[in-house]
């Protein structure tokens, strides 16, 4: 998506200048972040203070009369993108998932906290085998939340995580190398799974599922910052369902297991592909929202 304009600071109504102090600066973010109805405006302000700055939450906390100096420029040019509405991820190219610290771009998919729930899920079927030497295929890895989610709980598993876009594969390789994983994961540009050879323990997938005739009316935040190709799910939203199902029938070891992730009101359909491509012991697992968020299932019975 195109970088919507910068406004002019004056516009933004922020003055920070380098002898603004800290705690000051703090407090202007956090009433202008208030009045634009951002949720918990005082930790926008402190993350963006200490991203940009950069300091340590502490520091704030310390020494708040010290003065922003020659990074009062910066933090200054990050809130008017904030302001203008563009995610707070977005302008410090930073997201938390899972607790682990995420470089993003624009060309990857910002991860949300729904997501997680596959990782939920994951760990929950294989529970017992934590332990075991597992192979991980991440389908669409965007950013490498996902892989490098499970990796960092399954501590002898190997993880490979595919994507389409050359940007979001660069994304992932630097998170995995980040993260100290890149002993165990690899990320490669395909087309789903494409030349591929199984058998994977796991398989997971966060694809495209907004319906292309819905995208208009997707929230601002993914609507003008994710990448298209990460979103367009097809006239129905179930394109890469399609796609994937006989491709994880096909790569699944016979005692694992699947999950991906579908749009609200999705997960019925997303099913039934599953089943028709052979996929068997179904299970869906809700979001913190309530909402059915996950598909998941195996090749065979146990």
């Amino acid at each position: 998506m195109t970088p919507q304009p910068t406004p002019p600071l004056e516009a933004a109504g922020l003055d920070l200048r380098p002898a603004t102090t800290r705690a000051a600066a703090r407090a202007a973010l956090a009433l202008r972040f208030g009045a634009l109805g951002f949720d918990d405006p005082q930790r926008e302000a402190a993350l963006l203070l200490t991203s940009v700055c950069p300091l340590r939450m502490v520091d704030l906390i310390a020494a708040p009369e010290a003065p922003l100096g020659e990074a009062a420029a910066r933090v200054a040019a990050a809130a008017a993108r904030r302001f203008a509405g563009e995610p707070l991820s977005r302008v410090l190219g930073r997201r938390e998932f899972w607790s682990l610290d995420l470089a993003i771009s624009p060309d990857a998919l910002d991860p949300r906290p729904e997501t997680e729930t596959i990782v939920e899920a994951a760990l929950a079927a294989f529970a017992a085998r934590r332990a075991e030497p597992l192979s991980v295929l991440d389908l669409g890895v965007g950013s490498g939340a996902l892989v490098c989610a499970l990796l960092s709980e399954l501590p002898a598993a190997r993880g490979l995580g595919v994507d389409s876009s050359e940007g979001a594969a660069a994304v992932a390789r630097a998170n995995v190398a980040a993260l100290g994983l890149s002993g165990r994961a690899e990320i490669r540009v395909g087309d789903w799974a494409k030349g591929l050879d199984g058998p994977f323990d796991l398989i997971v997938a966060n694809p495209p599922y907004v319906r292309s005739g819905d995208i208009a009316f997707v929230a601002g935040e993914a609507r003008d910052y994710d990448p298209l190709l990460a979103l367009d799910g097809g006239a129905d939203g179930l394109d890469s369902y399609r796609a994937l199902a006989p491709e994880i029938a096909r790569l699944l070891a016979p005692t694992g297991w699947f999950f991906f992730e579908v749009g609200a009101g999705q997960a019925e359909a997303a099913a039934a592909i599953a089943r028709a491509a052979g996929l068997v012991d179904l299970m869906t697992r809700r979001d913190l929202a309530g909402i059915e968020r996950v598909v998941g299932g195996r090749r065979t019975a146990p």
